[in-house]
């Protein structure tokens, strides 16, 4: 699963940065992916959509687009990171329900939260997800409220510098509701994976 997102990810903007160099595929498709696949607010409101159901499908392929390579680098190195921590202790059908559940979060979160009417994308959302998935999994071992505190507060402070670093542009809404939406199928999956091998004592594994 981590292997496919990111070919997934890499794929889409690597065709789109060879297109944006004139090198294949004609110019616009930068902003031809932006239209078709971003999140924008106006959908939910009265915006008129480029095809039938792209008011819900943006929900999803937003975290496969990004603005630029230096973007998707970033994301995709934090995925090569965190994501094997998460894979390794719930598996990657696991992991692909949590990043899942992360980036419908994080588009809930924006949607409900921001008032940009700007095309929001990238995989920082989900990923946030996979951090809090890491911060549930922690909990249900050592039940400790202090890791939790820590870690929240750790992002807060970490997406209040970038906010500040990028002169307030950034999906803060994505970030909180990709969390939200990690630790909560975090806890979820970390109690089903107990109850399943509480037989074997292979919790973890």
């Amino acid at each position: 699963m981590l292997i496919a997102i990111a070919i997934v990810c890499c794929g889409i903007e690597g065709t789109l940065w060879l297109a944006d160099w004139g090198l294949f595929g004609p110019y616009r498709w930068r902003v031809m992916s932006l239209e078709y696949g971003a999140f924008w607010r106006g959908l939910l409101l009265n915006w008129k959509p480029n095809y039938p159901g792209q008011p819900q499908a943006m929900f999803v392929t937003y975290a496969f687009l990004h603005g630029g390579p230096l973007h998707l680098l970033g994301n995709m190195l934090v995925l090569a990171w965190i994501g094997p921590q998460l894979a390794d202790r719930v598996g990657q059908a696991r992991f692909g329900l949590v990043w899942l559940v992360s980036l419908l979060g994080g588009a809930v979160a924006f949607a409900l939260l921001s008032a940009s009417l700007s095309p929001m994308v990238g995989a920082s959302g989900a990923l946030f997800g996979v951090i809090g998935a890491l911060v549930a999994l922690r909990w249900r071992t050592d039940r400790d409220w202090r890791r939790v505190a820590w870690a929240s507060g750790g992002l807060v402070l970490l997406n209040l510098v970038t906010l500040i670093a990028q002169g307030g542009i950034l999906a803060w809404e994505t970030h909180l509701g990709g969390y939200l939406g990690g630790l909560l199928a975090g806890a979820r999956l970390t109690y089903r994976q107990f109850d399943e091998d509480e037989w074997h004592s292979d919790f973890g594994r």
